[in-house]
């Protein structure tokens, strides 16, 4: 293994999560609504895709500087023909020590066993709601409730037993259906992660009023299923875990907005088309694609990666109030081009 990196704020690289694909087959209000996304973004041609064998070379660089977590996303990876090909090859890496992916589950149904075979370790499904109208609305209008549930049903047959849930709450949306989600899966080994609605991208018209804050949750939860904290797993875990205090379950809050967790983040970002973002809130990324494409050797490609990671020094989310303040507007990359 390589020297560890650390950036500007002495953050070492442990995780890389990784775009296999720009195209989602739903049009998530928070993420890609239908009437905005195309303002600002043309989907890539799959030519100007990172190949399978370029992911991979990329991620081992990635892993001889210390990272040992690795997620698949996108848009939605399972959109991506052939995924557990890339899985498969992923699995082998020495020192990866969990490889996840993150799914709307619309299509989990038909890849969930292929998915186990291929050597992944985790699932996180989104999912924001269990009424089905608010579930169609939420998701533009091209997702159904009972495919998403299907797929996390199959999951768990094909012997998945770390699920979890990314359930993103806005206010007047879908913050009444809190505890019917707590109830459906909390004799599970489903565990939901409550996230705060981000201010993400450009297009999804993001507002601080339109946040249910996960101290507002996790009260509401209390009233009715006693929680007692627990320790995070690793350091530079997002989220604050909680247990229930009848020892059945585990659920979790992201909460960027209210506490952010810059100064632990040690995540970078690979995107479809071979941009690195160091920061979900990034206004653009590093190009490493021609160096894929033009023979640059694996040390050349270790350092421009190390140099990228050194000079980072983003906290967007501990800036988020001064720069509401100052009505400064940032460009921001959409979190379907990077994944959440």
């Amino acid at each position: 293994m390589l020297k560890p990196v650390k950036d500007q704020l002495n953050r070492p690289i442990h995780d890389l999560r990784i775009s296999v694909i720009d195209r989602c087959n739903f049009r998530c209000t928070y993420c890609m609504p239908e009437k905005e996304y195309s303002k600002h973004y043309s989907f890539l041609e799959p030519a100007k895709w990172l190949t399978f064998d370029e992911i991979e070379r990329v991620t081992r660089v990635f892993v001889n500087f210390g990272v040992k977590k690795v997620r698949i996303t996108g848009g939605e990876p399972l959109l991506r023909p052939n995924i557990d090909s890339l899985i498969r090859n992923l699995s082998k890496i020495p020192d990866i020590e969990d490889l996840a992916l993150t799914t709307n589950g619309s299509h989990l149904r038909d890849h969930a066993h292929l998915l186990k075979k291929a050597g992944l370790n985790r699932l996180t499904i989104s999912l924001d709601t269990l009424d089905c109208e608010i579930f169609k609305a939420m998701s533009g209008n091209k997702g159904c409730l009972d495919d998403v549930l299907a797929g996390i049903k199959e999951a768990q047959k094909a012997g998945f037993e770390d699920i979890k849930l990314n359930t993103v709450i806005q206010k007047g949306v879908n913050d009444s259906g809190i505890l019917n989600m707590i109830e459906y899966f909390k004799n599970t080994n489903v565990i939901i992660r409550f996230i705060e609605y981000m201010d993400v991208g450009n297009c999804n018209h993001w507002s601080a009023g339109s946040v249910v804050p996960s101290k507002e949750i996790l009260e509401q939860i209390n009233q009715t299923y006693p929680l007692e904290p627990i320790d995070a797993n690793y350091f530079g875990e997002v989220a604050k875990r909680y247990r229930f205090k009848d020892g059945v379950g585990e659920i979790g809050f992201i909460s960027s907005v209210t506490q952010p967790f810059c100064g632990s983040c040690t995540r970078a970002r690979l995107s479809t088309d071979g941009q690195i973002y160091t920061c979900l809130f990034s206004d653009d990324g590093k190009d490493i694609r021609t160096a894929l494409r033009y023979a640059a050797d694996d040390t050349t490609l270790s350092q421009l990666i190390q140099s990228i990671w050194e000079k980072r020094s983003d906290r967007y989310s501990e800036l988020r109030n001064e720069f509401l303040k100052s009505n400064q507007a940032t460009q921001k990359v959409e979190m379907f081009q990077i994944g959440g």
